[in-house]
């Protein structure tokens, strides 16, 4: 499993955390596509790179952290075949890849701190998702989104 993360100036300090909790506690690879400091930047041009990342299956999962973690869901979720949940708490987490498939993760570093974070982390990245009974579901988004697609063509 490779995991890509990304993080705009308010999420640097959670992401170099997680980063470092996914390597060394849960053995799992990533990629970090920025941002590499606490400089003042925009969140949707780290949430596309996660997002992009992802959707091209360079990585299996993704994880972006901003303030609140919604601006960052917005945005992957514009990317193709992106599922991306906001999950500031743990149910959210398990019930996006569980029910939903999601395949990024968003948080926000100002809602969640260090601990909390890391078991929505490990939660979303140990999911399974449950299949039979929602890809009905999940088959209907993705067929929109599609659809939406050709008709912009």
């Amino acid at each position: 499993m490779k995991v890509a993360i990304g993080c705009d100036h308010g999420g640097y300090e959670l992401k170099e955390k997680i980063k470092k909790y996914i390597s060394d506690e849960l053995n799992i690879q990533y990629e970090d596509f920025g941002t590499y400091n606490k400089n003042r930047c925009d969140y949707p041009d780290y949430a596309f790179l996660v997002a992009h990342a992802v959707s091209t299956k360079k990585c299996d999962f993704g994880i972006m952290i901003d303030g609140a973690g919604i601006g960052s869901a917005m945005m992957a979720n514009k990317v193709p075949g992106v599922l991306a949940a906001c999950a500031n708490e743990i149910y959210t987490a398990r019930n996006s890849r569980h029910h939903n498939g999601a395949n990024v993760l968003t948080l926000g570093s100002m809602v969640v701190g260090e601990g909390v974070s890391k078991e929505i982390v490990k939660t979303f990245l140990t999911t399974k998702f449950e299949g039979e009974r929602n890809i009905k579901r999940i088959n209907s988004i993705l067929d929109i989104e599609k659809r939406l697609l050709k008709n912009r063509e």
